[in-house]
């Protein structure tokens, strides 16, 4: 039976565990915080010393916060920046990540079959039934999106950092430093608002709100959002990490 080492890196931590070809967990999830700055080399070490932190797998899933295209970061919002979110960016960091092959240099430093893709990715990977048009939005440090078309992934978008209102991303909008200013109750409105406005621009057959702040979400106003938008489990950013080789594209 093959074993997957999953990682799901945020903004704020960074967390792994060991699944098998189920997807169950064959040891306790591990977390440590998100280092800061965040040069490439400092990300494969902390990645590399979380997984030695735990049983040998087989092969390794990442999912990563960003842009990443065939496995090469094209953007990632928090990484180039000093001290995390919502600090300034590095210019160096920026050129540092721009381009970054990192499907290959984390494969190489753990010596085994790499897979990297957007973090809401794996995270959809993990919850998707593989039938219709199924869309994932999760909330945690910002705003994730991933889609899937017949249980085949689509080409990420990179919807976080689309305006949405006041000049303000998506990332921003009901990200978690708006959340903490307004109260839940508000915030969650706000959720309802963007699921509203995304409706008629995706059609979704389903629409799954996921990451650590989906919780978070007043039941009033999920009920209003109707009957094909769920809220799953955080822990889909981990268990993910086995379905995804399957539905990444070309899959």
């Amino acid at each position: 039976m093959t074993t997957t080492l999953a990682i799901d890196c945020g903004g704020g931590g960074i967390k792994a565990s060991v699944l098998d070809g189920a997807g169950t967990m064959r040891a306790r999830p591990l977390r440590v915080p998100t280092p800061y700055p965040l040069p490439t080399a400092l990300f494969v070490k902390t990645l590399l010393d979380l997984g030695g932190r735990l049983p040998a797998a087989d092969r390794v899933t990442v999912g990563m916060p960003g842009m990443v295209r065939h496995g090469v970061v094209v953007t990632t919002p928090h990484y180039v920046t000093r001290a995390g979110p919502r600090t300034k960016p590095v210019p160096e960091l920026v050129a540092e990540w721009s381009g970054f092959d990192v499907q290959t240099a984390l494969g190489e430093a753990f010596g085994l079959p790499t897979l990297v893709l957007n973090d809401a990715e794996v995270h959809g990977a993990g919850v998707v039934a593989g039938t219709g048009l199924e869309l994932v939005l999760t909330m945690g440090t910002g705003l994730g999106c991933a889609l899937f078309d017949g249980g085949v992934l689509a080409p990420h978008l990179e919807l976080s950092q689309a305006p949405v209102r006041w000049g303000m991303s998506y990332d921003t909008y009901v990200g978690e430093h708006e959340r903490r200013r307004l109260g839940d109750a508000f915030w969650s409105r706000r959720v309802r608002g963007i699921v509203e406005g995304l409706r008629p621009v995706f059609q979704w057959d389903r629409l799954y709100l996921g990451g650590g702040n989906s919780r978070l979400i007043r039941p009033e106003q999920l009920a209003r959002m109707g009957d094909d938008v769920v809220v799953v489990p955080n822990t889909a950013g981990i268990i993910g990490g086995v379905r995804a080789w399957a539905m990444r594209r070309g899959g």
